[in-house]
């Protein structure tokens, strides 16, 4: 059994789409969606360099926007039964699943990453990576100094997140703490301010319950109404993602093997360390359809 996953933020990188977007058609589209949303995606995921890239407004559109064009790229619509995405990932997951178009998602996602960088400029505040120790040691700790556990991505990698001066004290035993570049404490109350803009948004839009099993940050639930999986999407914002439950779904519903959508290469080596029984493959250019379409007749099929 297959399934698809998008990543999330912190996955892009300086020229991604340019491979992508050799093929006119997918040129055009993202032509189209950059005057959707107000916003060059062609020159962000070929010419604009790493920090650039590394805006919130400006990452969150591009991440989704290269989900979306490999997910294209790739064809394989009636050959997977479960989707995920990871964080914005999840707004890739919906189209993918069937639940909102991509120019809806693309507004979506504009949204989200206009709203998320203005509550990270109210109150400052960070993201680090916790890497290896007990797990929980290493969710007291983040506890104990009033941090949130922001990411709990499983492999042993819980993202801690809140005030910096906490974060910069933040050291369990046994594991290794790496900060974060970015703007601020993603998935906490932090970003509560960004949440009704976005509910509102969302609220306008149509939703179709989804074709296949669509598992949910939250919980890693799979969640079978699309209203619901809107309503999600938006909470997420301000609340953290639960990974590492996704990955255990994953397990549960029988998927042999996973396709990670570009930019790939995250979700499938956490995968690895925390289910290896399920085989990855990462999808991060067009090099890589022949070996993925292989991937998918192997494991494919509904």
């Amino acid at each position: 059994m297959l399934a698809i996953v998008a990543p999330g933020q912190g996955s892009q990188t300086p020229g991604m789409l340019t491979s992508w977007i050799e093929d006119s058609a997918a040129r055009d589209l993202l032509a189209q969606w950059s005057q959707e949303i107000d916003l060059d995606l062609i020159h962000l995921g070929t010419t604009a360099d790493a920090e650039e890239i590394k805006d919130t407004a400006n990452a969150q559109p591009l991440i989704v926007a290269a989900g979306l064009l490999s997910a294209r790229a790739l064809a394989a619509d009636g050959k997977f039964a479960c989707v995920a995405g990871h964080s914005v990932g999840e707004i890739t997951a919906a189209v993918v699943a069937g639940v909102i178009s991509p120019s809806d998602a693309m507004k979506l996602v504009r949204a989200r990453g206009i709203e998320m960088a203005k509550a990270a400029a109210v109150t400052p505040a960070g993201m680090a990576a916790v890497l290896g120790g007990d797990r929980q040691v290493v969710l007291r700790a983040i506890a104990d100094l009033g941090l949130v556990a922001a990411n709990d991505n499983g492999g042993g990698q819980i993202v801690a997140a809140g005030d910096l001066d906490a974060l910069a004290q933040l050291a369990p035993e046994g594991a290794r703490v790496r900060p974060l570049a970015v703007a601020g404490a993603f998935h906490t109350s932090y970003m509560q301010p960004a949440v009704e803009p976005l509910r509102n948004l969302a609220q306008s839009m149509s939703a179709t319950d989804p074709s296949v099993a669509l598992l949910s940050n939250k919980d890693g639930d799979v969640v079978t109404e699309g209203r619901e999986v809107l309503d999600r999407i938006v909470n997420q914002i301000a609340n953290p993602v639960r990974w590492d439950l996704c990955m255990e779904s994953l397990l549960a519903q029988g998927v042999t093997g996973v396709i990670e959508l570009a930019p790939a290469g995250t979700l499938v080596g956490l995968v690895k360390r925390a289910v290896p029984a399920i085989a990855q493959c990462a999808l991060k250019s067009p090099g890589d359809l022949d070996l993925a379409r292989e991937f998918v007749a192997q494991h494919g099929g509904k």
